[in-house]
């Protein structure tokens, strides 16, 4: 790996970390949503990253990266509320809503935030010794 790639390999952590605070938005705009009796409740999507070739400057594809390598639905199942005031309550009195935590959902963005700015951090500091290197080769006066 040259010094170069690193900019591509954090590249793509930055993308998938993206990605995943994209559908934690999601999810927490929908944590309270409900739905009509038969109609499907919302779901919450889970990212699912893996490893993959990142082109480096030189053209190559020597190093490994991470891209998302989908979204899927959780199985979690959906909450059941006792309301049989709402219009959206089934002949139980029951109101279905989505199966997002919110709290799972928090717990994510931190985790997500913090990778995000871990990364940001490393292509600061490989820009500093870039920087370094470059001065380096200067000639003084």
């Amino acid at each position: 790996m040259s010094g170069s790639d690193i900019f591509g390999i954090v590249g793509s952590a930055l993308a998938a970390q993206n990605a995943r605070m994209g559908a934690i938005a999601s999810n927490l705009a929908n944590v309270d949503s409900i739905t009509p009796p038969g109609a499907a409740p919302y779901r919450a999507h889970e990212v699912v990253f893996e490893a993959a070739p990142v082109t480096g400057m030189n053209g190559g594809t020597a190093d490994m990266g991470v891209q998302v390598a989908g979204v899927l639905q959780s199985n979690a199942p959906p909450v059941q509320k006792y309301d049989p005031s709402s219009p959206y309550a089934n002949t139980k009195g029951y109101v279905t809503g989505s199966n997002v935590s919110q709290v799972n959902e928090m717990v994510d963005l931190i985790d997500s935030s913090s990778s995000y700015s871990a990364s940001v951090a490393v292509l600061q500091q490989a820009s500093r010794i870039d920087q370094q290197m470059l001065a380096s080769f200067q000639v003084s006066p």
